[in-house]
């Protein structure tokens, strides 16, 4: 029978919601599934309907400064602050889940960093422009250059290839010279070119370049006085085969149609109520769009020049628009906004313009490119598949946290994508708190208030509820009551219209507040039902119990005080902390009894864990309010705990379980600890920055940590897969063990060295060889004495060999087992060429130094025992001549017997004896 297991607590990265943007130049496909977006130096490549991340391209060590993607998706182009351009070629996987990213050619292509790139229709070739005004065009794939544009030494701020129809005669292209007769018309059916560059500069100069001519044309907004097109940066330029005609937009609060009439070009201005970033054409050149800093799309006929979006007001400074892609036969937008959110919007249709008259564009669907720092998350609705968010601003993020089935039609969710956006706070949030339910959520930020939210996500409504005043200083902390009410009742069935009976919140002003919650939504503020100086110092973390009477403060003054939630009175201070009390949470209802150091269990009002600045973790009982238990580990603040699902009665009947707790601190680690025994389980490592946050989803057990890197990480519980595992491994190798006596029982050697390599047993591996070796009958022409041993020798495998090395060199250290080592050794030299035992395929960190080291300790050990033999060589020929000598001068018999001894009677007993 197998040894029985000790059950090991696992878990496992699930899922990683990952920053993707933050800020920069953004790139997308034609078939609109690659998204290319810039994260400081590196470069992502995300799946845009499913979120999937493919691919990341580390940088130079200087941040990147633009970038973009081929309309193909056949190549990424990456420029950086070091003045390097870098094509990569991608390939994608057949189940698009990956791409790799293949560095094809580094180039330096100006003596300035480029601002800005253009890919043509054909993926074939590539402009930059840099910050001195110069302009190039590079082959994609023969990585060199094409055509160079001189100009100006001013910042180029936009580029973009167009071709016009080749039987355009109205192109200034087709322009013939002065001349007349047959030489005339045939230049003007002569072929002409398509392609041309059309470019802008900071100063609002707009120019149009000819490929094949290599010729520039200006483009001005008064011809006869040489007005330049703008009065100052040209952001965006798009061009439409359908009008033969040209768009702008610029920093001048201007977006100007260019149409070609009476052999130049002629500029209609548009708009002057903000910077304009993005202009583009859409439906064939009947629309137009423009995007600038009010956040707003805007759409306008091409024909009458008026704006046909509804007016809006203009959005917050995060929701300004820098940058816009649109693929127009997908009828999508994508906006990049100041707060590295990407913005996905429907273009609409004919029948839409007509219909509806003047349109709103609100986008539908939202990527967050940055969680910036999270510093507080909750699972939301009954089914916790949207998480709440606090990342560092005044708006509350949900997001999808539920699994996509294959069955889904809905295309545009998937794991991490966002939800909604909960509006309302004037600054950051700092504490999230929600109800047994799931539909409600609480919250508390630097704006002094507290509210309370109203999760519908069925009719997908997400309103505030309720905004409490009363704090002169930030709410740092937030509770709300969890206690489950009776099946039967209406709060029950239809939570959504029962909101929870009170709010708890607690400030840097150090009070406390309970909010009794009205029956009905107030947007006003709400007056304070009961108020206490609660601390010395902030307030950093709230907590109710499970049955809503008690609630537990921790505060920067190292204590944490228990509360009655009726009149607000302290029941029990808890004091031990040498620093400031990060996090309390009150055990689940369903606690088993807990031990204690002291080996008596808990039982009556239960327990409560707390976090410190001392890098503590603590077990309280409340019944008489004294430390249980201190959990020592971190190696900083410890600024998050957790409980684990409690099994049940049942589950523990069957099988002793774990009474499992999880902490996150400041040293960017997540440890998982036994209640009873005060150690660690696991240590779950995944970031790189402080961790905020923590909570498990009740169901599954999932882990999930937040923090400073921006990254939540989703940790599975992995336990019982673990134990199986592990249980099965062991039940494999009692058979293996007990196949490999058989084998040496039945003198089976072949399979028997093969199995103890296999199992790496050394010391049965050592009585193999012996028998082997010390074989009364050794098979003639065996290198071992066994052929079968020699066969298998002969034919292992480099990882099998290194092995050997190694259970050779330890026998060779001993020179009982020396001699078997020896043989062993030697037959190996016979076997293999030496430089197989110098070019062996080493795995681990250490790679050759380890194999190096192998053979230089066999190297030493033999030349000891060589050595030693060699002398005892020597000494022999001491001991022969000795002996030698010494029966030359001793008498023999004989001579005694004729009287020539000298000696007495004795010496004749002696010789005879001798």
């Amino acid at each position: 029978m197998a040894n029985r297991q000790t059950p090991t607590t696992t878990f496992e990265v699930s899922n990683v919601i990952q920053p993707i943007y933050t800020g920069g130049s953004v790139g997308l496909d034609n078939g609109a599934r690659i998204l290319a977006s810039t994260m400081g130096e590196e470069a992502v490549l995300t799946e845009l309907n499913t979120g999937k991340h493919l691919a990341t391209i580390e940088g130079d060590g200087e941040p990147i400064s633009t970038l973009t993607i081929t309309p193909s998706a056949s190549h990424l182009i990456v420029c950086s602050r070091s003045l390097t351009m870098r094509i990569y070629s991608l390939t994608i996987s057949p189940e698009f889940d990956a791409v790799e990213a293949t560095l094809v050619r580094t180039a330096k292509p100006h003596a300035t960093p480029v601002v800005v790139l253009a890919v043509d229709r054909t993926s074939t070739l590539v402009a930059t422009g840099a910050a001195d005004g110069a302009i190039k065009i590079w082959d994609i794939v023969g990585g060199y250059v094409t055509h160079t544009v001189s100009g100006q030494s001013i910042l180029v701020s936009a580029l973009h290839f167009f071709e016009v129809a080749a039987s355009d005669k109205s192109d200034p292209s087709r322009k013939g010279k002065k001349g007349s007769g047959k030489n005339a018309h045939e230049k003007d059916d002569a072929p002409i070119s398509k392609f041309r560059l059309a470019y802008g500069n900071q100063d609002g100069k707009l120019r149009v370049f000819d490929l094949a001519q290599r010729t520039t044309t200006p483009i001005y907004a008064d011809a006869k006085r040489k007005k330049e097109a703008h009065e100052s940066n040209i952001q965006s330029i798009e061009y439409s085969p359908e009008l033969h005609a040209l768009v702008t937009g610029s920093r001048d609060q201007t977006m100007t149609l260019w149409l070609w009439r009476d052999g130049q070009w002629s500029g209609t201005p548009m708009l002057r109520h903000e910077l304009v970033e993005a202009v583009g054409f859409l439906n064939g050149g009947k629309l137009m769009y423009s995007a600038g800093t009010s956040g707003l799309l805007r759409l306008w006929d091409t024909t009458t020049h008026q704006e046909i979006t509804a007016k809006q007001d203009a959005k917050s400074e995060g929701e300004g628009i820098s940058q816009v892609v649109s693929l127009t036969h997908k009828s999508l937008v994508v906006c990049a906004q100041a707060d590295f959110t990407l913005a996905l919007y429907r273009i609409p249709s004919a029948n839409d313009i007509i219909s509806k008259g003047g349109i709103s564009m609100e986008p539908f669907r939202r990527i967050s490119g940055t969680h910036d720092e999270i510093l507080d998350f909750v699972y939301a609705l009954p089914d916790q598949s949207i998480m709440a968010l606090a990342t560092n601003s005044e708006d509350i993020r949900l997001v999808s946290v539920a699994d996509k089935t294959d069955d889904s039609e809905n295309d545009t969710t998937y794991f991490g994508h966002d939800v909604a956006l909960l509006k309302g706070h004037e600054d950051i949030i700092m504490s999230l708190d929600v109800d047994w339910s799931g539909h409600w959520i609480a919250s508390g930020a630097k704006d002094n208030t507290a509210r309370l939210w109203r999760i519908d996500a069925a009719n997908d409504s997400y309103t505030c509820y309720a905004v409490f005043t009363g704090h002169l200083e930030s709410v740092g902390a937030v509770a709300l009551p969890k206690t489950i009410p009776q099946e039967s009742s209406d709060a029950f069935k239809n939570p959504l219209d029962h909101p929870p009976p009170f709010l708890i919140s607690g400030s840097q002003d150090r009070f406390v507040q309970k909010r009794d919650i009205p029956r009905q939504a107030q947007k006003s503020g709400l007056s304070t039902s009961l108020r206490r100086l609660a601390h010395d110092k902030d307030i950093n973390a709230l907590d109710v119990s499970p049955n809503g009477r008690l609630f537990a403060s921790a505060s920067q003054d190292k204590t944490v005080k228990i509360w009655d939630v009726e009149k607000l009175e302290v029941q029990g201070i808890l004091k031990g902390h040498r620093r400031g009390v990060w996090t309390v949470r009150f055990a689940p209802a369903n606690m088993p009894a807990i031990s204690g150091e002291t080996g008596g269990s808990v039982s009556g009002k239960g327990v409560i864990l707390t976090g410190s600045g001392d890098k503590t973790i603590k077990l309280w009982n409340l019944a008489d309010y004294t430390c249980l238990r201190t959990f020592e580990g971190h190696s900083h603040n410890v600024l998050k705990v957790a409980w684990l699902r409690i099994p049940t009665a049942e589950e523990n009947a069957s099988k002793k379980q774990k009474i499992l707790f999880a902490s996150a601190g400041a040293d960017s680690l997540v440890k998982v600890w036994d209640a009873n025994a005060g150690e660690t389980e696991c240590t779950l490592d995944n970031h790189e920055d402080r961790l905020w946050t923590l909570t498990v989803q009740s169901k599954t057990n999932t882990i999930v940590s937040g923090g400073s890197d921006s990254k939540i990480t989703f940790w599975k519980d992995t336990t019982s897969q673990t134990q199986a595992a592990a249980s099965e491994a062991a039940l494999k190798l009692v058979e293996q063990e007990q196949q490999l006596q058989n084998y040496m029982y039945a003198g089976a050697y072949r399979e028997a060295i093969i199995l103890a390599l296999q199992l790496n047993h050394p010391g049965r591996l050592l009585s193999i060889f012996t028998n082997v070796v010390t074989s009364d009958k050794p098979e003639p022409q065996s290198l071992t004495g066994v052929a079968a041993v020699d066969t298998v020798l002969a034919n292992l495998s480099d990882e099998q060999i290194f092995l050997l090395l190694l259970r050779i060199r330890d026998w060779n250290t001993n020179a009982r087992t020396a001699p078997v080592a020896q043989k062993i050794l030697w037959a190996l030299v016979k076997l293999y060429p030496a430089n197989k035992f110098s070019n062996l395929s080493v795995k681990g960190a250490r790679g050759q130094k380890s194999l190096g080291e192998v053979l230089n300790a066999l190297r030493v050990y033999t030349e000891r025992h060589y050595k030693r033999v060699e002398e005892l060589v020597d000494e022999s020929y001491l001991v022969e001549y000795t002996l030698y000598e010494m029966e030359s001068m001793a008498p023999t018999a004989i001579e005694v017997t004729n009287g020539t001894g000298t000696g007495n009677g004795m010496d004749v007993v002696m010789a005879d004896a001798r």
